[in-house]
């Protein structure tokens, strides 16, 4: 089965800040765009993923939505956190920025591999 899919909010169209980095906003709707194509994948191949997924792109936005000007990056994100000495406990966004961007590497090498032809899924993964 094969499905073709298009993103409304893409990696791609975010527009980095010269010094400030990644605009929080954009990156958090392009990952929430990535859920329905989790799903697509494999409901319940993906669910520990789509899980994963979803509970840090939360943490983020919990952090992100307690100041959306002071925290309109994920680099001030960080920042802060490091700041304040909380950057590496449990559940901080910078966890969870850091476990995202592995989630997001790992569905890249998936979907890489499905592209190149691989046909099987555990092969893929």
């Amino acid at each position: 089965e094969s499905f073709v899919l298009v993103l409304d909010t893409r990696f791609s169209d975010i527009q980095l800040r010269e010094e400030e980095g990644i605009p929080t906003e954009e990156f958090l709707e392009s990952c929430y765009a990535i859920v329905p194509v989790l799903d697509k994948l494999g409901p319940t191949v993906f669910a520990p993923v789509k899980m994963d997924f979803v509970g840090n792109i939360k943490k983020i936005n919990q952090k992100f939505i307690t100041n959306k000007e002071e925290f309109d990056t994920l680099q001030k994100i960080v920042l802060h956190e490091v700041n304040a000495g909380v950057a590496q406990v449990r559940n901080s966004a910078t966890e969870a920025l850091l476990w995202l961007k592995r989630g997001l590497k790992f569905l890249k090498g998936f979907l890489t591999e499905v592209k190149n032809g691989e046909k099987n899924i555990q092969t893929a993964l």
